[in-house]
């Protein structure tokens, strides 16, 4: 399948960063986001304990066949735990669930959202195969694969787009991701594509983030690193303003320049926001300066790894750790 060249990602808007908003000004803006052209909504069971999928079936009613809607299953909270499940029975499950709660009869794209380590990925991939066979769902994705994995699920069944974190601070992808999937005409749809907040300048103090904020528990974001990194952000600033933009543009632009096939997913609460991003596809930005943010921005000068130890073993997609 092609995908739009950007998409929006809505977990935000149910938990994860901050306070969400509630659901009435979730629906405005998703409603908004529409209206503002935005074509590829992505969701997952996990996000808010399925809230997010009620809240973008809410979204797209009347408007389905405006958007290539894209959700995920093999991880749920079970009694308020995260749980990653990966057997046929459970991403059946999980399908039908996600079909009830998006008021649809078909989901555009649907991806393993974390490879279970105790289950095959072949049978996994698998289960989500018979899906597409059943026209629940079209196409398969896997989120925070590895090269290997994705090899291996090829084997069962065609892939259509890796899900991996990938932005200028996050370049994991690099390590093979990146040109795997252009090699094989799969989409790479980065996560997090302006660092979690961090390239769009929008973070003060992560100490005074809310309680319940995922980016308290990683490392960049903690005291013994967000010091070496806030460091950064002068002359990531001066950079978006030589390069016309601002700096979630730059950083959008950045990683629309690495290939065809990257598709970025910024998140965001706030339409002028999704008016900005939108925006960056649009840009047309020197290579060199593009360059030098690359240069400004990797992994030789961000400081900390991505997530912590136990974040990490939820996880297949390669690392630099692995790799030194």
């Amino acid at each position: 399948m092609i995908l739009p060249r950007t998409g929006l990602g809505c977990m935000s808007l149910s938990h994860a960063y901050g306070v969400p908003p509630d659901v009435g000004e979730g629906v405005r803006m998703l409603r908004a986001a529409l209206d503002a052209g935005v074509t590829h909504l992505d969701t997952a069971t996990m996000y808010g304990g399925g809230r997010n999928e009620e809240l973008v079936g809410t979204a797209i009613a009347g408007r389905r066949d405006d958007v290539v809607l894209a959700s995920k299953g093999g991880m749920a909270p079970i009694d308020g735990v995260k749980t990653i499940d990966g057997r046929p029975a459970t991403l059946h499950a999980q399908v039908d669930a996600s079909l009830q709660r998006l008021g649809v009869e078909h989901i555009d794209l649907y991806y393993l959202h974390r490879w279970d380590k105790s289950v095959p990925i072949g049978e996994s991939v698998g289960a989500l195969s018979e899906a597409v066979q059943q026209g629940k769902i079209g196409a398969i994705g896997l989120s925070e694969v590895s090269v290997a994995r994705l090899r291996e699920a090829q084997d069962v069944a065609p892939i259509a787009a890796v899900q991996n974190e990938y932005s200028l601070w996050s370049r994991n992808p690099e390590l093979g991701m990146l040109e795997a999937t252009r090699e094989a005409g799969v989409a790479l749809v980065a996560f997090s594509p302006v660092a979690r907040g961090f390239l769009a300048d929008a973070i003060g103090d992560p100490e005074q983030m809310a309680s319940k904020d995922i980016r308290r528990a990683m490392p960049r974001f903690q005291r013994d690193h967000w010091s070496a990194n806030a460091a950064l952000l002068p002359a990531w600033r001066s950079l978006a303003a030589e390069a016309g933009c601002t700096p979630a543009q730059l950083a959008l632009a950045w990683l629309l320049s690495r290939g065809e096939h990257v598709v970025p997913i910024p998140g965001t609460t706030n339409i002028d926001h999704v008016r900005e991003n939108i925006a960056a596809v649009a840009l047309t930005i020197d290579s060199s300066l593009l360059a030098r943010a690359g240069e400004l921005i990797d992994t030789a000068t961000v400081s900390g790894p991505r997530y912590n130890s136990g974040q990490s073993v939820e996880v297949d997609a390669e690392t630099f750790e692995d790799a030194a």
